[in-house]
Protein backbone atom coordinates (compact mmCIF):
# COMPACT_ATOMS: atom_id res chain seq x y z
CA UNK A 1 0.00 0.00 0.00
CA UNK A 2 2.98 2.43 1.17
CA UNK A 3 4.11 2.49 -2.57
CA UNK A 4 1.42 2.78 -4.39
CA UNK A 5 -0.58 5.38 -2.55
CA UNK A 6 2.59 7.38 -2.45
CA UNK A 7 3.16 7.22 -6.15
CA UNK A 8 -0.08 8.45 -6.40
CA UNK A 9 0.45 11.44 -4.75
CA UNK A 10 3.62 11.98 -6.69
CA UNK A 11 0.64 11.80 -10.46
CA UNK A 12 -1.56 14.46 -8.10
CA UNK A 13 1.08 17.19 -6.83
CA UNK A 14 2.75 16.89 -10.85
CA UNK A 15 -0.84 17.16 -12.07
CA UNK A 16 -0.05 20.94 -13.74
CA UNK A 17 -3.62 22.20 -13.91
CA UNK A 18 -4.07 22.86 -10.56
CA UNK A 19 -0.81 24.10 -10.28
CA UNK A 20 -1.41 26.90 -12.77
CA UNK A 21 -5.05 27.83 -11.17
CA UNK A 22 -2.81 28.46 -8.06
CA UNK A 23 -0.82 31.04 -9.93
CA UNK A 24 -4.04 32.66 -10.19
CA UNK A 25 -4.90 32.73 -6.91
CA UNK A 26 -2.09 34.11 -5.35
CA UNK A 27 -1.92 36.30 -8.05
CA UNK A 28 -4.90 38.11 -6.99
CA UNK A 29 -5.54 40.43 -3.74
CA UNK A 30 -4.47 39.07 -0.36
CA UNK A 31 -2.99 36.28 -2.70
CA UNK A 32 -1.26 34.61 0.63
CA UNK A 33 -4.50 34.40 1.97
CA UNK A 34 -6.22 33.34 -0.84
CA UNK A 35 -3.72 30.76 -1.83
CA UNK A 36 -3.94 29.24 1.67
CA UNK A 37 -7.54 28.87 1.15
CA UNK A 38 -7.08 27.20 -2.11
CA UNK A 39 -4.53 24.52 -0.39
CA UNK A 40 -7.19 24.09 2.48
CA UNK A 41 -9.81 23.33 0.22
CA UNK A 42 -7.07 20.76 -2.03
CA UNK A 43 -6.36 19.29 1.42
CA UNK A 44 -9.76 19.06 2.93
CA UNK A 45 -10.71 16.86 0.27
CA UNK A 46 -8.05 14.21 1.07
CA UNK A 47 -8.63 14.13 4.16
CA UNK A 48 -12.83 13.82 3.68
CA UNK A 49 -11.90 11.17 1.58
CA UNK A 50 -9.31 9.26 3.98
CA UNK A 51 -12.12 9.43 6.76
CA UNK A 52 -14.57 8.90 4.58
CA UNK A 53 -12.68 5.02 3.94
CA UNK A 54 -11.78 4.44 7.16
CA UNK A 55 -14.97 4.84 8.32
CA UNK A 56 -16.59 2.15 5.71
CA UNK A 57 -13.57 -0.04 6.50
CA UNK A 58 -13.63 0.43 10.37
CA UNK A 59 -9.75 0.74 9.79
CA UNK A 60 -9.36 -2.97 9.23
CA UNK A 61 -7.82 -3.99 5.74
CA UNK A 62 -10.42 -6.87 4.27
CA UNK A 63 -9.17 -10.72 4.51
CA UNK A 64 -7.11 -11.79 1.59
CA UNK A 65 -9.93 -13.47 -0.88
CA UNK A 66 -12.66 -12.25 1.06
CA UNK A 67 -15.34 -10.46 -1.19
CA UNK A 68 -15.02 -7.82 0.16
CA UNK A 69 -11.14 -7.89 -1.02
CA UNK A 70 -12.40 -9.39 -4.55
CA UNK A 71 -14.87 -6.45 -4.81
CA UNK A 72 -12.14 -3.45 -4.23
CA UNK A 73 -9.74 -5.38 -6.58
CA UNK A 74 -12.38 -4.98 -9.09
CA UNK A 75 -12.87 -1.33 -8.45
CA UNK A 76 -9.24 -0.89 -8.66
CA UNK A 77 -9.43 -2.54 -12.33
CA UNK A 78 -12.39 -0.32 -13.35
CA UNK A 79 -10.48 2.56 -12.20
CA UNK A 80 -7.21 1.59 -13.34
CA UNK A 81 -8.63 1.15 -17.30
CA UNK A 82 -10.72 4.45 -16.84
CA UNK A 83 -7.64 6.11 -16.18
CA UNK A 84 -5.55 4.37 -19.08
CA UNK A 85 -8.87 5.19 -21.00
CA UNK A 86 -8.57 8.77 -20.33
CA UNK A 87 -5.23 9.10 -20.84
CA UNK A 88 -5.12 7.54 -24.28
CA UNK A 89 -7.87 9.69 -25.26
CA UNK A 90 -6.12 12.65 -24.37
CA UNK A 91 -2.98 11.47 -26.06
CA UNK A 92 -5.05 11.75 -29.04
CA UNK A 93 -6.87 14.35 -29.08
CA UNK A 94 -5.55 16.63 -26.58
CA UNK A 95 -7.51 19.64 -25.39
CA UNK A 96 -5.62 22.37 -24.08
CA UNK A 97 -6.90 22.96 -20.46
CA UNK A 98 -6.67 26.93 -18.68
CA UNK A 99 -7.53 26.66 -15.18
CA UNK A 100 -9.60 29.67 -16.34
CA UNK A 101 -12.27 27.02 -18.08
CA UNK A 102 -12.60 25.76 -14.57
CA UNK A 103 -14.14 29.50 -13.25
CA UNK A 104 -15.96 29.88 -16.59
CA UNK A 105 -18.31 26.57 -15.78
CA UNK A 106 -18.15 26.95 -12.01
CA UNK A 107 -20.80 23.93 -10.45
CA UNK A 108 -24.30 25.31 -9.23
CA UNK A 109 -24.55 27.73 -11.89
CA UNK A 110 -22.91 30.45 -10.44
CA UNK A 111 -21.99 32.98 -13.19
CA UNK A 112 -18.37 33.15 -14.28
CA UNK A 113 -17.36 36.84 -13.74
CA UNK A 114 -19.25 36.53 -10.53
CA UNK A 115 -16.64 34.24 -9.07
CA UNK A 116 -13.80 35.20 -11.00
CA UNK A 117 -14.29 38.58 -9.59
CA UNK A 118 -14.45 37.41 -6.24
CA UNK A 119 -11.06 35.77 -6.49
CA UNK A 120 -9.66 38.61 -8.10
CA UNK A 121 -10.66 40.68 -4.71
CA UNK A 122 -9.46 38.13 -2.65
CA UNK A 123 -12.48 36.17 -1.69
CA UNK A 124 -11.90 32.86 -0.10
CA UNK A 125 -13.96 30.88 -0.20
CA UNK A 126 -14.20 31.20 -4.67
CA UNK A 127 -10.17 29.76 -3.51
CA UNK A 128 -11.17 27.17 -1.96
CA UNK A 129 -14.34 26.44 -4.03
CA UNK A 130 -12.02 26.12 -7.03
CA UNK A 131 -9.13 23.58 -5.51
CA UNK A 132 -12.24 21.32 -4.97
CA UNK A 133 -13.20 21.74 -8.31
CA UNK A 134 -9.95 20.96 -9.87
CA UNK A 135 -8.96 18.38 -7.81
CA UNK A 136 -8.09 15.17 -10.37
CA UNK A 137 -10.71 13.14 -9.14
CA UNK A 138 -9.89 9.70 -10.72
CA UNK A 139 -6.45 9.73 -9.29
CA UNK A 140 -7.89 10.91 -5.97
CA UNK A 141 -10.33 8.04 -6.79
CA UNK A 142 -7.33 5.74 -6.86
CA UNK A 143 -6.01 6.84 -3.75
CA UNK A 144 -9.25 5.79 -1.81
CA UNK A 145 -9.54 2.49 -2.88
CA UNK A 146 -5.57 2.24 -1.97
CA UNK A 147 -6.40 3.30 1.77
CA UNK A 148 -8.63 0.42 1.82
CA UNK A 149 -6.27 -1.61 2.43
CA UNK A 150 -4.77 0.67 5.68
CA UNK A 151 -4.68 -1.00 9.15
CA UNK A 152 -5.81 2.27 11.50
CA UNK A 153 -4.27 -0.17 14.07
CA UNK A 154 -0.81 0.12 13.12
CA UNK A 155 0.74 4.05 14.04
CA UNK A 156 2.71 3.48 10.43
CA UNK A 157 -0.14 3.56 8.90
CA UNK A 158 -1.23 6.85 10.09
CA UNK A 159 2.22 7.92 9.26
CA UNK A 160 1.82 6.92 5.47
CA UNK A 161 -1.71 8.80 5.25
CA UNK A 162 -0.41 11.93 6.16
CA UNK A 163 2.93 11.76 3.83
CA UNK A 164 0.12 11.12 0.91
CA UNK A 165 -1.62 14.32 1.85
CA UNK A 166 1.60 15.89 2.12
CA UNK A 167 3.17 14.92 -0.89
CA UNK A 168 -0.10 15.30 -2.61
CA UNK A 169 -0.19 19.10 -1.76
CA UNK A 170 3.50 19.43 -2.52
CA UNK A 171 3.56 21.92 -4.71
CA UNK A 172 0.61 23.89 -3.64
CA UNK A 173 2.87 24.36 -0.17
CA UNK A 174 5.66 24.96 -2.59
CA UNK A 175 4.47 28.08 -4.47
CA UNK A 176 2.56 29.29 -1.52
CA UNK A 177 6.26 29.50 0.76
CA UNK A 178 7.82 30.97 -2.29
CA UNK A 179 5.20 33.90 -2.15
CA UNK A 180 5.05 34.54 1.49
CA UNK A 181 9.20 34.40 1.61
CA UNK A 182 9.74 36.01 -1.60
CA UNK A 183 6.58 38.16 -3.06
CA UNK A 184 8.48 39.64 -5.65
CA UNK A 185 10.22 37.28 -7.17
CA UNK A 186 7.73 34.55 -6.72
CA UNK A 187 4.78 36.21 -8.91
CA UNK A 188 6.95 36.69 -12.08
CA UNK A 189 8.67 33.33 -11.84
CA UNK A 190 5.15 31.53 -11.06
CA UNK A 191 3.85 33.36 -14.45
CA UNK A 192 6.85 32.02 -15.98
CA UNK A 193 6.18 28.47 -14.74
CA UNK A 194 2.20 28.83 -15.59
CA UNK A 195 3.12 30.06 -19.02
CA UNK A 196 5.65 26.36 -20.03
CA UNK A 197 3.20 24.53 -18.65
CA UNK A 198 0.66 25.20 -20.41
CA UNK A 199 2.77 24.09 -23.60
CA UNK A 200 3.23 20.99 -21.36
CA UNK A 201 0.43 19.71 -19.56
CA UNK A 202 -0.82 17.24 -21.67
CA UNK A 203 2.00 14.78 -21.46
CA UNK A 204 2.18 15.14 -17.70
CA UNK A 205 -1.43 14.24 -17.43
CA UNK A 206 -1.38 11.60 -19.89
CA UNK A 207 1.85 9.81 -18.33
CA UNK A 208 0.08 10.35 -14.76
CA UNK A 209 -3.18 9.04 -15.93
CA UNK A 210 -1.57 5.91 -18.00
CA UNK A 211 1.00 5.14 -15.58
CA UNK A 212 -1.45 4.94 -12.59
CA UNK A 213 -3.91 3.23 -14.22
CA UNK A 214 -1.60 0.19 -15.24
CA UNK A 215 0.06 -0.06 -11.87
CA UNK A 216 -4.15 -0.45 -10.43
CA UNK A 217 -4.62 -2.98 -13.33
CA UNK A 218 -1.61 -4.93 -12.95
CA UNK A 219 -1.58 -5.26 -9.32
CA UNK A 220 -5.40 -6.05 -9.24
CA UNK A 221 -5.43 -8.91 -11.48
CA UNK A 222 -1.93 -10.25 -9.88
CA UNK A 223 -3.70 -10.39 -6.42
CA UNK A 224 -7.09 -11.83 -8.25
CA UNK A 225 -5.34 -14.29 -10.12
CA UNK A 226 -2.82 -14.95 -7.21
Amino acid sequence: MVFDLLLIALAITLDPLPLMAFVLVVASVRGVRTGLAFISGWMACFIAVIALVLTVTGGQPPQPRSPPSTANLAIKIVIGVALVVYGLRRRRRPVHHDPSDAVASPPRGKSSSFLTSRIDRGALWPAAGLAILLQPWGLVAAGAVTVVEADGSEPTTWVVLVAYCIVATATLLAAELYVVFKPASAQRRLRELRSWMQAHAEPAIVYGSVVIGLLLVGKSVYGLAG
